[in-house]
Formats: C-alpha cells, sequence, structure tokens
C-alpha cells in the first residue's frame, strides 16, 4: 500500500475494507449584504426594514420551484440541466449591477433566486448519490464548505471592489461587485457540462469505464441505497408515508435556524470578519469526519446544540464585552458544521427510495427558506440591529426546542430495527443487477461466447461462489 493511501485509511477517508477500485472511483448569494454595506444601502435609499425585504425576494423566488425542479432532476440530465439553470442566475446577478432603485433590486432578487433554485439542492442531491453511510459525513461536509467559502470570498471583494472599481466607466463599487460574482458564476456553469457525473445509475462520465460505472452502482446497492424507480403517481406517498419527511423536517430546520444570529446580524455588527468563514469551515470538516467515525449523526448533532444555546444565550444578555460578543458569533458559524449533518442523515434515512430521497431534501431546504422569508422580518429586522432582543429570545427558545427533539428520530429509527423493517436489505432484494454480472471481467465473456477451458470455468465458478457469500454477508448489515 502506497503511503498515500495508507494515509487516507488512517484519516478514514476511505474504509479499511473498501477495494483499491472502489477507491479509484471515488458565491452570488452574499453579494446583496456585501454591496449594502459598500454604498448600495445610500445609493438606493435602502432606509429600515428594506434589505430584509430585499433578502426576502430572493427567497421567494428560491422557494416556489425548488421541489418540482429537484423532481424534474431525477429524469432529465444533471450535466445539462444545473449548469442552464447557475448561467440564467449569473446573468440575472449581472443584471442587478445596473438597477437603479428599490423596486428594480426586489425585481431582480426574485429572479436571482428563482435561477438560483436548482443549484444547491440540485448539487446536494448529485452529490449524496454517490457515496455510502461510511463516506457520506466526510463528502457533504466539503461540499458544506462551500458556503462559507463563497461568504469569505465575497467579503474578500467588496473593499477592493469598493476602492478600486467605485465610479470607473460611472459604475458604483457595489454594481462592480454583481459583475464580478457573474463573470465568476457563468464559466463555472460551464465547466459543469463537462464535469457533473449525475447519479451513478445515470451516469455518462466520460472519466468512467462501463465496469466502474457498474461498481458504482453494486457498492450503494450493497449499503442500502437504491437505484431510481422513476416518477409516477406513488411518489407522494414514498415521500409522505411515513415518519421520516415530518420529523426531519422539523429537527432540521430547528438546527439550521438557531444558528442565524452568525449570518446578518454579525455582518451588521462587525461589518464581515473572514474569520468566522474559517471557523465555519474547520467545523464542516471536523463534524463530517467525526460523526463517519462514530457512525452516526446525531452525537455531534448534539454537541453543536449545546453550543448554539451557550451563544446565543450570551447575545440575548448582550451588555457583555466585545470580545465575549465575538466569542458567541464565532461560536454559532462553528455550531453551523454539525447542523449540515442532517442532509446525510436524511440521505441515509431515504437510501430506499432515490426521488423521495432528492424531493425530501428540497422540502426540507424549502422549510429553511420560509423560515428565512418570515422569521427575519418578524425577529430580526434591521432597524432592530445591532442588539436584536426579539431575535435572541426566539433562538434561545428554538435552540432548546431543537435538543429536546433530537432523540426522536434516533427512537424511531431504532423501533423500525427492533421490529424487523430493513430497508437497507431491501433496496438490495429489489435490485435488477445481478451480482455475477457486476463481477465478471471482459474476459469471462470473451471466454464465455468461445466455450471457454475448464480451467477458466473452474476459476469462473470459485468467483461467483465468492460472490455469492458475499451476497448472503450484505444480508447481515446493520443499520447504522
Amino acid at each position: 500500500m502506497g503511503a498515500l493511501a495508507k494515509f487516507t485509511e488512517v484519516m478514514g477517508w476511505y474504509p479499511k475494507e473498501m477495494t483499491n477500485e472502489e477507491r479509484k472511483l471515488n458565491l452570488d448569494v452574499f453579494a446583496l449584504t456585501n454591496a449594502y454595506v459598500a454604498g448600495m444601502d445610500v445609493d438606493l435609499d435602502l432606509y429600515g426594514d428594506r434589505l430584509s425585504y430585499a433578502n426576502a425576494m430572493y427567497y421567494v423566488g428560491y422557494c416556489l420551484f425548488q421541489i418540482p425542479s429537484n423532481i424534474v432532476l431525477t429524469r432529465l440530465p444533471a450535466e445539462y440541466y444545473l449548469p442552464a439553470a447557475k448561467v440564467c442566475w449569473g446573468l440575472f446577478t449581472l443584471g442587478t449591477a445596473f438597477i437603479k432603485n428599490y423596486k428594480q433590486l426586489m425585481v431582480m432578487r426574485f429572479f436571482v433566486g428563482f435561477t438560483a433554485t436548482a443549484c444547491w439542492v440540485g448539487n446536494a442531491h448529485i452529490v449524496i448519490s454517490w457515496y455510502t453511510h461510511q463516506e457520506l459525513g466526510k463528502r457533504n461536509a466539503i461540499y458544506s464548505c462551500v458556503w462559507p467559502l463563497g461568504s469569505m470570498f465575497a467579503g474578500y471583494l467588496q473593499s477592493p471592489a469598493y476602492e478600486r472599481l467605485n465610479n470607473v466607466h460611472k459604475l458604483e463599487g457595489w454594481s462592480c461587485l454583481f459583475i464580478i460574482c457573474a463573470i465568476i458564476t457563468i464559466p463555472c456553469a460551464l465547466v459543469g457540462v463537462f464535469f457533473c457525473p449525475n447519479v451513478p445509475n445515470r451516469t455518462n462520465s466520460r472519466f468512467l469505464n462501463a465496469r466502474e460505472r457498474e461498481l458504482c452502482v453494486y457498492r450503494l446497492l450493497k449499503d442500502g441505497f437504491a437505484k431510481t424507480r422513476g416518477v409516477d403517481r406513488t411518489l407522494f406517498k414514498r415521500i409522505f408515508g411515513n415518519w421520516r419527511i415530518f420529523v426531519f423536517f422539523t429537527v432540521g430546520n430547528l438546527f439550521w435556524m438557531t444558528p442565524y444570529p452568525s449570518g446578518i446580524p454579525y455582518t451588521l455588527w462587525l461589518d464581515a470578519n473572514p474569520k468566522y468563514s474559517v471557523s465555519m469551515i474547520v467545523s464542516n470538516m471536523a463534524s463530517g469526519w467525526y460523526s463517519d467515525y462514530r457512525n452516526n449523526r446525531w452525537e455531534t448533532m448534539a454537541y453543536g446544540g449545546v453550543l448554539i444555546i451557550i451563544c446565543n444565550v450570551l447575545l440575548l444578555v448582550w451588555n457583555l464585552s466585545d470580545g465575549v460578543k465575538f466569542f458567541a458569533f464565532i461560536g454559532l458559524g462553528v455550531a453551523n458544521g454539525p447542523t449540515n449533518l442532517i442532509v446525510p442523515w436524511l440521505a441515509e434515512a431515504f437510501s430506499h427510495v432515490l426521488e423521495a430521497r432528492s424531493a425530501a431534501i428540497a422540502i426540507l431546504n424549502v422549510g429553511w427558506v420560509v423560515i428565512n422569508l418570515v422569521v427575519p422580518l418578524v425577529a430580526w429586522p434591521t432597524s432592530a440591529s445591532p442588539q436584536f432582543k426579539g431575535g435572541y429570545i426566539w433562538s434561545v427558545i428554538m435552540s432548546v426546542i431543537e435538543l429536546i427533539l433530537l432523540p426522536l428520530p434516533v427512537y424511531l429509527l431504532r423501533r423500525e430495527k427492533k421490529i424487523g423493517i430493513d430497508y437497507r436489505n431491501k433496496a438490495w432484494a429489489e435490485a435488477e443487477v445481478g451480482v455475477e454480472d457486476v463481477f465478471s471481467t471482459d474476459e469471462d465473456k470473451l471466454e464465455d461466447q468461445s466455450g471457454g477451458s475448464d480451467e477458466m470455468e473452474q476459476e469462473r465458478d470459485v468467483k461467483v461462489n465468492e460472490t455469492s457469500v458475499l451476497e448472503l454477508e450484505i444480508n447481515d448489515v446493520k443499520i447504522t
């Protein structure tokens, strides 16, 4: 084993039992807030709560098409659908640079949100469709780092764009920030045409050969992740026919909502600080690795929930030193890492039905969108900054409720296991791919066609027996 392979095994990137063949397989949202503190508030007369209303309009557009988009994504080629949506997103971001008043801002924010619909939830569906239970935490952590990286990058862009590009070609500095975001977004979208792999059983990736594509499907089936079953009239029942969507929707959105002060309230208090994004990135990676190591998601989320309560209580008190406030804001940023584990946990709970899993991710995110649409207008109005007393009272109450409800999905999953409901084995049993077909080599198939020698037939029989034993072992896999 090479040094790199040994390192990845020690770090838990690959499970020890994973074969070498398996191992081989294996900005624009922040522009408005940064533009606001860079002069847009004066130029567009964004007094009072107008920033909150502009952000709310983004979420109205973002919410409308999210669930249909993720359902459509299970039928359309993702390598074309997702890049097309992102190109439109970039074009509307570009248009925001040339607005002249508040009404035009509201219109553009709606369409920026509408075209952004497919991007986060669509890519999340693609990412989690490729990995097993032992891999989901780490891979989802990397994907979750995109958000704080975008925030950090946008923060670094803000000051140079305003200072160096202000009044260049008669454009304000904040306008240049939107132009830069569009220039970055559109080429990145076009790259997706070549690199987006779709889901394993529908992939046409030029980087995988036929055998590797079969292996991608097989290893997921082995771990209880079912292939696509299509979109039909039973989809509604597959999504809402049991407790999963209701419990994960509630628990997930509570955990996503309570670190809210680490966003706009923190930005308005300090005008942005990239150290927050760095702490969030480190937390994402550490949480993903630890949850995979512990083979569960709830424990790490519980640690995050305790930290959220402490930080929100400190900010509710408010009359503390700036150092304590800074600690509380950064602590909430750190707590965002454990809260993101709700996505792989949801994916594992819906492993037996791909279309319902895709829709469930969108439904969960729509809940977060609605919360970000309504709650900031009520509990976090810009006019109440920087103290936001009502907002911190809300966050403390919700922080307590989320910890009380966290054991509920754990109990329900364990109860299913106790009464004999095993969706992992069900996904494997319903699979249409034969074990022998996946592990037969091209040489085996050619030998079959020519008749073959007795020696080759014996080797093939041994291979079939080995895979038969593997199939029996799979039936003993336990739900984590």
